[in-house]
């Protein structure tokens, strides 16, 4: 690479993009890496500011911004994911399904600290759709060493840094509690909730039953739901600690082994997740999932949606940003919800 006064650069190649911004109107690159320059060319890159010019030399040891991005997006890609056209040095990653974005925080971290190259990308576990940026990816210079780029593939290690985990289709059965809505007392506007928020995915309600709060009934119910082969059980409602709510014990025993019951998260404290024959989630759902827009259920149905097995470490770390602000118009999930 060599850097040139623009008005001496006729006939020379130029070795990155230039980008021509008008605000209001554009910003894209006037001249892309591997142009001639021609005597025509030399007014427009000078109105963008370049008096001086690099051109491309040959050098065995430096990698183009270009081709440093490709090393990186390697480490990037994965499956359900598709690269963007180059530009100005920069990949992103596109989507190509709905899901939810996992990433390896550590080796992102890791490849970011190294200096003179950046991977920027959304929050990992939350939900995307088909057509989403996921990340996005450059080197700062213009040129990097070869070895340094190594370096970033060495501190990469195995794996990828990103997966997008496709949603799964799930039989899903519902157990509603309280002796209010039993007696016909009042009417049961939890469950339409319910039913709203797995709409948004591939489910089959299998089964759906109301019970009193009678622990033994919950239980019966819920053990009829696993029967008939239900992926997800949902239960609603007796989540408190009042002496009268008896839903937490009626998981409990239907066999369920509970991996939390509790989280950091407001609203939906008093969640309760389990799991049956260590892969088939019970959950048991708090009254705020009834009222508030988004709660700790939003946060964990997609990854459950997804197969994957949350846990209480997962669950434990939601304390930062496991505030909503119950915002007038709500935004989730582009907010700090969960975050």
């Amino acid at each position: 690479m060599k850097l040139m006064k623009t008005e001496d650069a006729v006939g020379q190649i130029l070795c990155h993009d230039i980008t021509q911004i008008i605000k209001g109107v554009k910003k894209d690159a006037v001249f892309r890496k591997g142009h001639i320059i021609r005597e025509e060319d030399v007014p427009v890159l000078l109105s963008v500011g370049k008096d001086h010019i690099y051109i491309w030399e040959n050098n065995e040891n430096m990698l183009h911004e270009n081709d440093a991005a490709l090393v990186l997006y390697d480490m990037c890609k994965n499956d359900n994911m598709a690269p963007s056209q180059i530009k100005e040095g920069k990949i992103e990653l596109i989507a190509e399904c709905d899901g939810v974005l996992k990433v390896d925080t550590e080796k992102l971290n890791r490849i970011n600290s190294l200096g003179e190259m950046m991977i920027a990308s959304r929050h990992g576990n939350f939900p995307v759709k088909k057509g989403d940026k996921l990340a996005g990816m450059r080197i700062i210079p213009l040129v990097i060493e070869k070895e340094k780029m190594e370096h970033a593939k060495e501190a990469g290690g195995e794996g990828q840094i990103f997966e997008l985990r496709k949603y799964l289709y799930k039989k899903v059965g519902i157990v509603t509690t309280g002796n209010e809505v039993y007696h016909g007392r009042i009417e049961d506007t939890f469950t339409p909730v319910i039913k709203e928020k797995l709409a948004e995915f591939d489910t089959e309600i299998i089964g759906h039953h109301v019970s009193d709060d009678n622990p033994e009934r919950i239980t019966g119910y819920i053990r009829e739901l696993l029967d008939e082969g239900a992926d997800m059980i949902i239960c609603t409602g007796g989540m408190s600690v009042d002496p009268d709510d008896k839903t937490p014990l009626a998981i409990r025993n239907s066999g369920a082994k509970v991996e939390t019951y509790g989280a950091p998260v407001l609203p939906g404290a008093m969640f309760l997740l389990s799991y049956y024959n260590e892969t088939i989630p019970v959950l048991g759902l708090p009254g705020c999932v009834m009222y508030a827009k988004r709660t700790i259920f939003d946060l964990v149905l997609p990854r459950l949606m997804t197969g994957e097995k949350v846990t209480k470490e997962d669950i434990d770390t939601l304390g930062e940003g496991g505030l909503c602000l119950s915002c007038p118009v709500c935004i989730f999930p582009n907010c700090g919800f969960g975050k």
